[in-house]
C-alpha cells in the first residue's frame, strides 16, 4: 500500500490526539481553584457562604482552670471568660462573641482557629488535629482577610483579627460566613474545638464547642466539657463530597439550603492526567496498526 492511499486515516488519528489533549487542557482549566495573582485558596475552591444555621441554639466554649502551655502562666491560671457562637440573621453565617480576660503576657499576639476534633478528657490541646480545612486550603501562605472566602473556614483570628501582644483583655463580636452550626457539613464546628496560639504554633490553651442553650432558653449543656453527644463529627473535608453553594435554593443555581440539592461532581486528582496519557497510548497504537499495514 502507499501512504498516499492512508492519508485520510492518519489525519483522523492525529486529529483525535489533538482533540483529546485540547479536552484534557480545558477540563483542568475549568477545574482550576485559584486566579492567576489572585490570594491562595483551597484545593476545592473558596468557602461558601452558609445558610440555614438554625436560629436561636447557641454554642459555647469555656477554657479550663490551666493552661495547656505552662508557660504562658508560670504562676498558673489560664485565660478566662468564653466564646459564644449562634446563627446569623436569618441563619446566615455564625455570630461570634469573644470575652476573654487573663490573656498571657508573654508572647503574642495571640492567634485562634477552630480545629477539626474536640479536646479529649485529659485537655491534650495536641489532640485536636488541625485546623478546621473542608475545602482543603492549607497553612503555606496566611489568610487575606480581604478574600475571606479563601482562608481556611477554621481561621477565625485570621479573617477577623488576632489579639493584640499587649492585650490583657479582649472583646470582639462578628459575624464569620462559612463557619456552620449545622450538623452534617464539613464548616460545623459544633462538637469541635477552638484552640489558641503563640505566632510559632505553640497552643496556649483549647477548649470544645458544645450547645449551651436553645430557642426558648434550654440547657444543653456546658461549654467546657466533652462535644454534644447528639452531633456526629463528619468528615474535615466533607464538603468535598458535595461542592454545593450552602444558600437557600434558586431557580437554576448551585445549592445545599437542605439535606438534598444539586451537587457537582469533583474529577478525583490525577484524572486529567491520566485520560492523556490513556489517549496518546491509544494513538500510538492506532498509528503502528496503520504504519504495518503499510
Amino acid at each position: 500500500m502507499r501512504v498516499s492511499d492512508n492519508l485520510p486515516l492518519l489525519l483522523a488519528v492525529v486529529g483525535t490526539q489533538v482533540a483529546a489533549q485540547s479536552f484534557v487542557s480545558s477540563s483542568a482549566a475549568a477545574t482550576s481553584t485559584s486566579t492567576p495573582g489572585g490570594p491562595e485558596t483551597g484545593k476545592l475552591g473558596d468557602a461558601l457562604v452558609v445558610g440555614n444555621n438554625p436560629v436561636g441554639v447557641v454554642y459555647k466554649a469555656t477554657f479550663p482552670e490551666s493552661a495547656f502551655w505552662k508557660y504562658a502562666y508560670p504562676d498558673g491560671g489560664n485565660i478566662e471568660g468564653d466564646i459564644t457562637a449562634t446563627a446569623g440573621e436569618d441563619g446566615e453565617g455564625v455570630v461570634f462573641d469573644l470575652k476573654l480576660t487573663n490573656l498571657p503576657q508573654i508572647g503574642g499576639p495571640i492567634t485562634y482557629h477552630l480545629h477539626v476534633a474536640p479536646v479529649p478528657a485529659d485537655g491534650n490541646c495536641s489532640a485536636t488535629l488541625a485546623h478546621l480545612d473542608p475545602f482543603v486550603r492549607g497553612e503555606a501562605s496566611p489568610c487575606n482577610k480581604d478574600a475571606p472566602a479563601t482562608c481556611q473556614v477554621g481561621d477565625l483570628s485570621g479573617k477577623h483579627g488576632a489579639i493584640p501582644a499587649d492585650a490583657t483583655e479582649h472583646a470582639v463580636r462578628y459575624t464569620d460566613a462559612y463557619a456552620s452550626t449545622r450538623d452534617g457539613i464539613g464548616a460545623f464546628f459544633g462538637n469541635r474545638s477552638i484552640v489558641f496560639h503563640y505566632p510559632n504554633k505553640t497552643r496556649i490553651t483549647c477548649a470544645n464547642f458544645a450547645v449551651a442553650e436553645e430557642e426558648g432558653g434550654g440547657n444543653g449543656g456546658g461549654g467546657s466539657g466533652s462535644a454534644s453527644a447528639s452531633a456526629t463529627l463528619p468528615p474535615p473535608h466533607s464538603n468535598a463530597t458535595a461542592t454545593t453553594r450552602v444558600l437557600a435554593p434558586t431557580s437554576g443555581g448551585p445549592s445545599a439550603s437542605g439535606p438534598a440539592g444539586p451537587t457537582a461532581s469533583v474529577p478525583a486528582p490525577g484524572s486529567s492526567a491520566a485520560g492523556l496519557r490513556a489517549g496518546i497510548a491509544g494513538a500510538v497504537l492506532f498509528g503502528a496498526a496503520v504504519v504495518f499495514m503499510l
